[in-house]
């Protein structure tokens, strides 16, 4: 088996990473979203700076990218993410593998927290969450609909221990 290596998330990437995006979206766990956004919309959204494939050959296994959360200047250190792995790629590390690059990424320059909000049903991802440093903070109950239903979201955050 071929390595898998960790990326810049580029253009090129971009057809596989919505494909992965929204087989996500279509287990029903992932997210609030429907429909994964088109290119345009999914790039402007996220700092470049900040979003990594796993490959293995010119196959994406995986992404993760990070947006920021406010414009404010006292949130220029908080970002929120969203890691993806393809469904035949699961097991393997490579959501962890994107998390410690988004990590190093950001505390490479100054960010101090990396939050996220997950679905409660969605085990795996907070199990994983957990193990790469996040706490969760609490549950947002009744926070949206999602496919006509009150949909609760786990917030996560992980802090810094090097931008402090």
């Amino acid at each position: 088996m071929t390595p898998v290596r960790i990326e810049a998330l580029l253009p090129e990437h971009a057809e596989q990473v919505l494909g992965i995006y929204q087989s996500g979206i279509d287990e029903g766990n992932a997210t609030f979203e429907t429909r994964a956004p088109a290119w345009e919309a999914f790039d402007t959204g996220r700092l470049p700076q900040h979003r990594f494939v796993a490959l293995d050959d010119d196959t994406v296994l995986g992404w993760v990218a990070a947006s920021a959360v406010s414009d404010r200047c006292a949130y220029a250190g908080v970002v929120e993410h969203s890691v993806y792995v393809h469904p035949d790629a699961r097991g393997r590390g490579i959501a962890r593998a994107l998390l410690d690059a988004l990590i190093a990424s950001t505390e490479a320059v100054g960010i101090w927290t990396i939050q996220s909000g997950i679905f409660p049903e969605n085990t795996a991802s907070l199990a994983l969450h957990q193990r790469a440093g996040f706490r969760v903070l609490g549950t947002r109950e009744r926070i949206g609909r999602h496919h006509g239903t009150w949909r609760d979201v786990v917030l996560l955050e992980r802090r810094s221990l090097v931008v402090v």
